[in-house]
């Protein structure tokens, strides 16, 4: 039951901030240079136990490519759907995305954790290139991807 309340209130806080207690948080990812395309980037909650919980974000809007994005896609069971309204560009080697978006406070200090999946056309795949627990004292501390992604931040 507390997952099946986490959840809505995630989808509520992204759809409706001002039923639930929400705060902005930033999210902020810097890529490497890794001489490619652009990424495809998929940002997803799990729970203490690994379950998926929701969306937040998708960086590249063809989904045809969303396969790719293994750990996120298997999640949901490959039901793209549900980021319908969520998406935005792809994002180039050496850039930074930056996107600020209400997340339940729930979320925070109660075993969440934000994974980024990343996937790059004709380079290998890397699911979970960051996976970091949602807590208050995380705030502001970058942490390293593992292939992609140079760092990833968040700030509330």
């Amino acid at each position: 039951m507390k997952s099946f309340l986490a959840a809505l209130a995630l989808t509520t806080a992204l759809t409706s901030p001002g039923l639930v207690l929400a705060r902005p948080v930033t999210l902020t990812t810097t890529m490497n240079s890794y001489g490619g395309d652009g990424a495809y980037l998929a940002f997803y909650v799990t729970d203490a136990k690994d379950a998926y919980v929701g969306s937040l974000w998708m960086a590249g809007d063809k989904s045809k490519y969303y396969e790719h994005l293994s750990g996120w896609y298997r999640a949901p069971g490959g039901k793209p759907a549900e980021i319908n309204g969520i998406t935005g560009a792809s994002v180039g080697a050496g850039r930074t995305l930056e996107i600020t978006l209400d997340l339940a406070d729930a979320l925070f200090d109660a075993g969440y954790t934000l994974h980024i999946d990343a996937a790059v056309e004709d380079m290998r795949d890397s699911p979970n290139d960051v996976a970091v627990p949602l807590t208050t004292d995380g705030a502001g501390n970058p942490v390293r991807g593992r292939r992609y992604i140079a760092s990833f931040a968040y700030g509330m």
